[in-house]
């Protein structure tokens, strides 16, 4: 299922009252600290519907008692019983604080964790589609809304339901004929709330979408801030993030309002129900039919369900934003990758001399263009410890090859071998960890050039990074920066030149030490004495492993054993640098276009 953050309105999903419901196999684990959590939360509902009982005592007995002293006694016993119930409700509450707290801080914790996990094993395929900025914000902007409801308005509404229920009940139970009316009164108000409350979870999920637009937005402008301000687009990047958090805007003040609308028609319908209920108390204290204590009893009985009807109506907006951004989380959650681990999967064995490679027949197409092949029909085999260069025109296939190998899609038909075992029958992690790559695009992390390096063995030493760093001919450099190893490199690496990136990604690999390399222009951003040296290191790292070279400058892959040209998907020929340059084919073209002046 593809995601997309440029929908000109949001999809909203039929069933989305039960859109809270996915939280629940995260809620799951804490069983015991939500029943604890619920313990505190009703004790101290029970704390506050005490009070009334309490107030009631104090009016009808200690101020009725037949002498001043007496009457002294019975306030002082009274006033301490209410000190007592309002102890309670503190310590009650701030139990109940704490749990509900730390259950909203470890749900979004595990929640963004999960999300997260399983972007992090999403194909290729998945961001084609998606946008960076896009799950940004559901991993930032949706589950703070999550946190906001798990962490304190859903426990809010369950006190302030269980409150205006029992003090609902108590009402009944003093006044049955009046609070009929008065329930019969609230019954007519749910209708209305819950038809406007569609529309505000709506508005909420359109405003979530919004916000996620803005996002990318900016992730995208940011990470390429050299050239926006190369063709002095920094203006025009402005206004069209103006125009999305313009958007945004719009969408929350509607959705405000609605909220509001909302949260007005229930506080008002309701207090006019009650108020009706109280005003009838008062008819009956008039008539003698009750006590001064039941009406003050009443009346605070009035006011809690009151109160618990607006803190509802609030917590009712919250969870329907909630709602919304919690239909965006499982969205993504329930996205499934086209390529997994099998159930079982089949090892392959490794020969000492590298890799052996083996394609028949595949074909592919790219999800993002189904009806332009990448690669028709193509076959490749090459031995183990075999150095083959793949050479072509741009957008001839020669990257797809490695893209297949990796199994960051599979073939639409076809077969692809990796040491006799099909890639698709190897597990994932094992296949992976048997290549080595060079992207021609250096990815370094921001973090020191001791940590790059490391990331393509996380166990190996110091002295063995040091060591991969000088057969890449990246230790000199290293060891100049201001604190060697452990120098920051900043966000992609940008206080280093492109040579130096590409040193530090070759230098990874060779740490990984797998037995297939692939090189994909791995000295494209060199310059010309720095090429040498890192060819030469490459020519080191390339012994006892199988490795496959992608190159556009011919002259880097001359001592390959063999050269595979590949052109619209096909291989049209194959061979050494003199057998191709005598057939006088596409390779000897495309080297007449480099090597004649």
């Amino acid at each position: 299922m593809a995601i997309s953050s440029r929908s000109a309105a949001p999809t909203v999903p039929k069933h989305s009252a039960r859109s809270l419901s996915g939280l629940a196999p995260f809620l799951r684990p804490y069983l015991g600290r939500i029943g604890l959590a619920m313990f505190f939360l009703v004790m101290a509902a029970v704390a506050t519907l005490v009070f009334p009982l309490a107030l009631r005592s104090l009016i009808d007995g200690g101020l009725s008692a037949a002498s001043k002293g007496e009457q002294l006694m019975a306030l002082r016993t009274h006033f301490f019983e209410l000190f007592g119930v309002a102890a309670a409700l503190g310590l009650l509450s701030a139990g109940r604080f704490y749990m509900v707290s730390w259950l909203g801080e470890r749900v979004t914790a595990d929640l963004r964790n999960a999300v997260y996990v399983h972007v992090l094993r999403q194909s290729p395929e998945f961001f084609e589609t998606t946008q960076t900025g896009e799950v940004l914000s559901r991993l930032t902007g949706d589950t703070t809304l999550v946190q906001t409801v798990v962490g304190s308005s859903l426990s809010m509404g369950l006190r302030n339901a269980v409150m205006g229920v029992g003090a609902l009940g108590m009402l009944v139970i003093t006044n049955p004929y009046l609070m009929v009316q008065v329930l019969g009164g609230l019954v007519l108000i749910v209708a209305p709330s819950v038809w406007f409350g569609r529309r505000v979870r709506k508005l909420s999920r359109a405003s979530q979408d919004r916000i996620a637009d803005s996002s990318a937005i900016a992730a995208e402008v940011l990470n390429a801030i050299p050239v926006v301000q190369s063709y002095t687009a920094e203006a025009r990047e402005a206004a069209r993030f103006d125009q999305s958090t313009t958007d945004a805007f719009n969408t929350a003040v509607r959705r405000t309002k609605a909220r509001s609308v909302l949260v007005a028609f229930i506080i008002i319908a309701t207090s006019a129900a009650l108020l009706w209920g109280l005003y009838q108390g008062t008819q009956a204290v008039m008539r003698g039919d009750i006590t001064a204590g039941h009406l003050g009893q009443t009346v605070l009985y009035v006011i809690i369900l009151a109160s618990a009807a607006a803190v509802l109506g609030e917590v009712y907006g919250d969870l329907l934003r909630a709602a919304g951004a919690t239909e965006r989380l499982m969205e993504l959650l329930e996205t499934r990758s086209p390529v997994v681990s099998p159930s079982q999967p089949v090892p392959a064995h490794v020969t000492q001399s590298g890799s052996a490679i083996k394609l028949e027949g595949v074909t592919f197409h790219y999800p993002s263009r189904p009806t332009q092949a990448a690669l028709t029909d193509f076959n490749l085999s090459v031995a183990p410890g075999e150095t083959v260069a793949i050479v072509g025109p741009s957008g001839a296939g020669k990257s797809t090859v490695f893209q297949l190998l990796l199994r960051f899609y599979d073939p639409a038909s076809g077969r692809i071998e990796l040491d006799g075992v099909r890639t698709a029958d190897m597990a994932l992690a094992d296949l992976r960890q048997r290549i080595g790559i060079v992207p021609q695009d250096a990815v370094i992390f921001s973090t020191s050039a001791l940590e790059n390096i490391r990331y393509g063995k996380p166990s190996a030493t110091d002295e063995e990074v040091k060591a991969a760093a000088k057969g890449a001919f990246a230790h000199e450099f290293i060891s100049a920066l201001p604190e060697g190893y452990n120098t920051f490199l900043g966000e992609r690496g940008v206080r280093l030149s492109g040579g130096q990136r590409q040193r530090i990604a070759i230098a990874r690999a060779m740490l990984k030490n797998s037995p297939l390399l692939l090189l994909d222009e791995a000295t494209s951003a060199l310059d010309a004495e720095s090429e040498r040296m890192v060819q030469a290191a490459l020519e080191s790292a390339m012994r006892d492993r199988t490795t496959l070279v992608i190159a556009h400058r011919l002259a880097t892959v001359q001592k390959a054993d063999r050269i595979l040209v590949i052109d619209h998907g096909h291989m049209v020929e194959q061979g050494t640098h003199e057998s191709l340059m005598a057939a006088n084919g596409v390779y000897a073209r495309l080297a007449a276009l480099q090597f004649i002046p």
